[in-house]
């Protein structure tokens, strides 16, 4: 078990040539890789695919018991992206929420309140990519947005997390797995730094699989004292998929009402 030594390479993407953006590492070698390779190799997952369906299964264990969400992903490179999420517990009448961009404008529906939205791409901080910046300080920019700070953005677009999260605690490779029926590369991390102060605890633990292939995250893992608070997983992981032709169209059902 090896101590990490702080990964600060999240914004440091190789140069786009004839405008794509390409892998530092196009591949994991034979064996496991070193917690740098496999973060360095996570940060260009989604210079690997062109499309990309996934579905992702969240469970979360409260006092109240098991809470199950489902996540749907489409996404087509550059700037097109769909998420949508629901919750089997609510039924399926109307059971869902949608976010979607053609990465210039993003649209989101609330189907259980028939609310939406409609407003211009979120454009990025600038000056934070300066080469004279640390490196903590330099922020991922990701080729097609997805919604920030959630399980999809997190799966597809690990950067960020690799550097602000399990780079703060104590990681190893711990060996490997099968998620969604393919190899994937697991993590271990003790005690990363959290904003939740129900885990800023040396008992919080994170275990990630990642796809040995794509440098997808394919499953998280989280602990406290043991006991399993979070567990989301991908259940299908599809690149490089023939999407159908409406995957990204969206027309707001009548009687919704638009708050900006």
């Amino acid at each position: 078990m090896t101590p990490t030594r702080p990964w600060d390479r999240a914004a440091l993407v190789p140069s786009a040539r004839d405008g794509r953006r390409r892998p530092e590492l196009v591949t994991l070698s034979a064996g496991l890789p070193t917690v740098a390779e496999l973060f360095t190799f996570m940060r260009d997952a989604e210079t690997r695919f062109e499309t990309l369906r996934m579905r992702i299964e969240e469970r979360t264990f409260t006092a109240r018991g098991e809470h199950l969400v489902l996540i749907e992903v489409a996404v087509r490179q550059p700037g097109h992206a769909r998420v949508t999420t629901s919750e089997p517990d609510r039924g399926t009448a109307g059971n869902y929420e949608t976010w979607i961009s053609d990465g210039e404008v993003v649209r989101t529906y609330a189907a259980p309140h028939r609310l939406g939205t409609e407003r211009p791409v979120r454009r990025p901080v600038q000056g934070l990519d300066g080469p004279d910046l640390p490196g903590p300080s330099r922020v991922y920019v990701p080729i097609t947005a997805l919604p920030m700070e959630t399980l999809p953005d997190t799966f597809v677009h690990p950067a960020g997390y690799c550097q602000n999260v399990l780079a703060t605690g104590r990681c190893w490779i711990s060996g490997t797995d099968v998620a969604a029926a393919r190899e994937a590369i697991v993590l271990e991390c003790d005690h990363p730094r959290t904003i939740e102060a129900a885990a800023d605890r040396p008992d919080f633990h994170v275990r990630v699989a990642v796809d040995r292939l794509e440098g997808i995250v394919t499953r998280l893992t989280e602990t406290i004292a043991g006991e399993v608070t979070r567990d989301a997983r991908v259940v299908v992981l599809e690149p490089d998929i023939v999407l159908a032709p409406g995957t990204f169209d969206f027309s707001f059902p009548a009687g919704t009402t638009m708050l900006y």
